[in-house]
Order: structure tokens, then sequence, then C-alpha cells
């Protein structure tokens, strides 16, 4: 069952000549969601010396993506042992840590999940020893944490969310990434009620801090915060806002940044909810939702990008509602790429009995289309505002609504565009994504730009280490 089955053995014999005392098993692991799956797992001790020298237990599960996913892993400790709950350990033995957030196929591997696991511990020793009389206080915990390291789980505490329903049947909405972006999308969601539940995924290390510590604090109904992949399954939109925050010296430093970060959470995401929809909301969107697309082998209808979707929908709203324009606003939209290059496109033409009153229709569209750029200029897109076009993106998506957005979707066979690149595009959105694309107005100009665009995307693409 594993899919990788050659590359995941050679990993283990390395680790077996490396620590012989590990021993491995196949057991049945069973995830938060109550899924369950038979994975390889190995438990063993390893070597810590803080003052003196210190054999630490741990258990580790390997997921049937392996290399490509990184293990789950846990501190498996004895009935005369306490969890000093730290940064990189929680108060049920898992182990939370860099190599871990970061995993990339083929840089990391166990033997070095495990040195930094040993480096880590030798800063911040993650047992104790307890007295007799706290080590029998402690018998019960240490029997709930056998039953989560040995994938054995209450099923019966499994708290019911939305009206009683089967987890794995509700509208499930997990967002990627606890920064500003990641907690204004899930505020928004929230409030727009589309979901039964949304799971934010803060894979920063270390403890909760601003405003995932005051989602926590504030607690908002079905909102559940977490730092396992796991607890993504069996989403039915996975919304992706990470960003790189390395120390990038260019803009393709950036950007390699974040590919970096999608090759450690595309797949994993994708394992865990693989018939999912994907809203890529991370930098530059058109890039970045390609990337998503080419990690996670989903179909392109399931990878999408926010795109130009929150300046569509203030164009539009400043031709009905500020200017009180007498063109069809819903029949207009910003496409292309997000910031500068974007390009304005309409899905129609207004009926005119010939060509001289088609040339004065185009003109006064065009008019009062400069008009609307003028009142959106310099408005940007702030955090909140994004989050505003996601929940609005994922409404459509959840509801079936087959509703017109500008999103990122994969432009080869539109315009004389023959790479695989992104731009944005009006397309319906249902369930599975993008249901069909809505045909834009034979405009010479605008097949221009577009052609541009998708060149200079391609040629950044091919300098990405993906």
């Amino acid at each position: 069952q594993y899919k990788f089955r050659d590359l995941t053995i050679e990993e283990l014999k390395n680790v077996n000549k490396t620590y012989p005392n590990f021993t491995f098993s196949m057991n049945t692991y069973t995830f938060k969601d109550g899924s369950q799956k038979d994975l390889l797992n190995f438990s063993g001790t390893v070597p810590v010396k803080y003052g003196n020298s210190y054999n630490i237990p741990i258990h580790l599960w390997i997921l049937d993506s392996h290399p490509f996913a990184p293990p789950i892993c846990f501190l498996k400790p004895t009935a005369n042992m306490g969890i000093s709950v730290g940064k990189h350990v929680d108060a049920h033995g898992r182990i939370y840590l860099p190599y871990l957030q970061n995993w990339s196929h083929p840089k990391s591997t166990v033997i070095g999940l495990i040195k930094e696991m040993i480096a880590k511990f030798e800063e911040e020793l993650p047992l104790y020893s307890l007295s007799s009389s706290d080590a029998a206080r402690q018998s019960e915990l240490l029997s709930y944490i056998a039953k989560i390291t040995e994938g054995e789980t209450d099923m019966k505490s499994k708290s019911k969310i939305g009206g009683g329903k089967s987890e794995g049947y509700f509208n499930k909405i997990t967002v990627v990434g606890a920064g500003d972006l990641g907690i204004a999308c899930v505020l928004a969601l929230a409030a727009k009620g589309a979901a039964d539940k949304v799971v934010l995924l803060d894979l920063s290390e270390g403890a909760a801090k601003g405003g995932t510590m005051d989602l926590e604090i504030f607690a908002l109904p079905n909102v559940e915060i977490s730092k396992d992949f796991s607890a993504s399954a069996d989403s039915k939109v996975v919304v992706l806002t990470v960003n790189s925050l390395g120390n990038a010296q260019t803009y393709l430093d950036v950007i390699q940044g974040n590919v970096d970060l999608f090759r450690g959470i595309i797949p994993a995401v994708s394992h865990y909810s693989q018939n999912t929809v994907l809203l890529v909301a991370s930098h530059p969107v058109e890039i970045m939702t390609y990337v998503a697309w080419k990690l996670s082998a989903f179909p392109k209808s399931r990878v999408i990008g926010v795109g130009a979707n929150l300046d569509t929908e203030r164009f539009q709203y400043t031709l009905s509602n500020l200017l009180k324009a007498q063109v069809p606003a819903k029949d207009s939209w910003i496409i292309g790429e997000q910031g500068e290059d974007k390009v304005l496109s309409w899905t129609s033409c207004n009926s005119v009995a010939n060509q001289t009153e088609a040339m004065a229709a185009r003109n006064s569209r065009e008019k009062v289309a400069n008009r609307a750029m003028e009142v959106l200029k310099g408005k940007g897109q702030r955090s909140w505002s994004v989050g505003l076009s996601v929940a609005d993106l994922t409404d459509s998506i959840l509801k079936d609504k087959r509703k017109a957005h500008s999103v990122s979707t994969l432009a080869k066979g539109c315009c004389n565009i023959n790479s695989e690149v992104f731009l944005s595009l009006p397309c319906i959105l249902g369930t599975d994504g993008v249901m069909e694309r809505v045909q834009l107005e034979d405009d010479p100009l605008v097949q221009e730009k577009l052609q541009s665009s998708a060149g200079s995307i391609h040629d950044l693409q091919q300098q990405l280490n993906l």
C-alpha cells in the first residue's frame, strides 16, 4: 500500500543500521477524524546528553506517502516518566520540529529527523523522572497517550459537530497557515457560515502566538486549531495562505522559498483529502497555483487560485453602485495576473445596429471602465479583504452555486497560450472546482497582454527547483 515502497524500505534500512535498537512493525493508526490506516511504525530510544546521558523513547509512524510526507512522531514515556511540555512537545507527547515542518524529499530523511530531534532534546529535555506517587497518578494519562501513539482513539469521546453529522460527510474547510492572511480567512469563513467546520493548520514552530492564541482564547464555534495535518482529513476545500519569511535576496528566492514550503505541505493535505479543491492564496498566486497543481497531481479543475476575484468584485461593484454606469457590470472582468499587469475584459458586447454604433458603445464602455479603475487605484489587497474573497469563493464551491468568478486556472489553450501557466479567467465554480470557463470577448489587445503574462510567468517557472 506504500506508494513509494522501494524508497521507504531503503531509508528504513539506513535507520536500522544507525539505530539497531529500533523495532519495526505494522499497526493500525487512527487519525483525528476517526479514519484508520495500517502504517509502518518503529519504536526505540535516542541518546541525549543533558548533563548526564539519557535514552529518550520515541515512536514514529511512517505515512504511506513517505518519503514525500513527514513521519508522525511521539515520545513514548514509561510509567516513571513525565512529559515536559515545551516548544517541541505537547501534553500528549506529540513531537513538533522545524525539520518536520520543512520536510522535503530528497533533502529530508528519517536519519536527519532523528539527529535534529536529539539536538533539540539536548537543548530542552522532553521527559523528567516521576516520584512513585506521581507515577501512580500518571498511569491513567499514560494509558491515554499509549492509545494515541498506538493508533487507538476512543471514538465515543469524539464530539459531534453540525447537528450530529458524521465528520466525513459535512462541509469542512482547512486553512493552511496561521499568519495574518490565514487568520483573516478563518474569521471570514466563520462569518460566512458556509462551512460546518473550519480547521486552521498552524505550521509555525513552538506554541501558539498572536492571532492564533487569540482564536484559542475567544473560541469560535466550529473552529479548530491544530498543528497536525491529519486534522485536515476529508476537507471539501483546502485554502493555502503560507508565505516564506526567509532572508530571500531576489524575487526568485522569494518564490523558491514558497515552493519549498509547498513541497512539505501539498503531498500531506492531498493525502488526507484526496477529493478536495485546493484554493491557493499564497504569493505569487499564479505560480503557486501551478506548483500546487504539479505537487498534488490533482485534475486542473480542482486546483485554483484566488486570482483576480477580489479585483473583479470591486470593479463590478464600482461600476454598478458608485458610478451608476449604464453598462452590464456583470459582464466586466479583471483577468490575467494580480498586480500591475492585470487586464480588463468583457464577456459580451452591447447589441448595436452598425459598426459606427458598435465603436461608440465600445468607447463609452472603456471610458466608464477607466473611471472605475481610477476609483479603485491604490486600494491594495489587505489580509481581511483577501479573506472575504476566499470566503466568497469557498461559498460558491461548497454550495455548488455555479457562479462565475475570476480565478487562477490553467490557461493553456486560451488565447493561443501553449505553456502550462495559470492566469485569472472567468470560471463557473461548483463542488468540483472549475466547472467550465466563461467565453471572453474576442479582443486582440487582451490576447496580446495575456500571452505576455503567460510568457513571463513560464520563464520564472522554468527557473524554479520544483
